[in-house]
């Protein structure tokens, strides 16, 4: 199971950097056009309504995102939090069809087994004579 922990760790990382792109790329078409569009045109209300529709639609995209990166090294790192942290994203990503559905599945396979729940327990203390 460690390579599939780690695995995990790797794909969570990898995909929470590839939302934070995606809400890059959502602030700078959304609000972008509508700069253009009141350079141009002089039309405040394209600004107003694609600021009002991208800059929520990012800001959550790069929660979520930034979220999944820290999930993923905290899974790298076997903490337990990030164990919880990740199988919650991971659930959410099941709606993300075909490739969040893909990875998530695999994330909360990988993370509801037995080996790997002994993986994350905290160590036990060494008891003397």
């Amino acid at each position: 199971m460690h390579k599939h922990i780690t695995a995990v760790g790797v794909l969570r990382i990898g995909y929470g950097i590839f939302g934070i792109f995606i809400a890059a790329l959502v602030l700078l078409f959304t609000v972008g056009v509508g700069v253009l569009a009141y350079e141009l045109d002089g039309d405040e209300e394209a600004l107003a309504v694609l600021s009002t529709i991208g800059v929520p639609i990012a800001i959550v995209v790069f929660a979520l995102s930034a979220l999944c990166v820290v999930g993923g090294v905290g899974v790298l790192k076997r903490k337990n939090w990030a164990r919880y942290l990740t199988m919650v994203l991971s659930v959410l990503d099941l709606f993300n069809v075909p490739i969040g559905t893909a990875l998530g599945i695999y994330c909360i396979w990988a993370l509801v087994h037995d080996d790997t729940e002994r993986l994350f327990a905290p160590p036990r203390p060494v008891q003397t004579a």
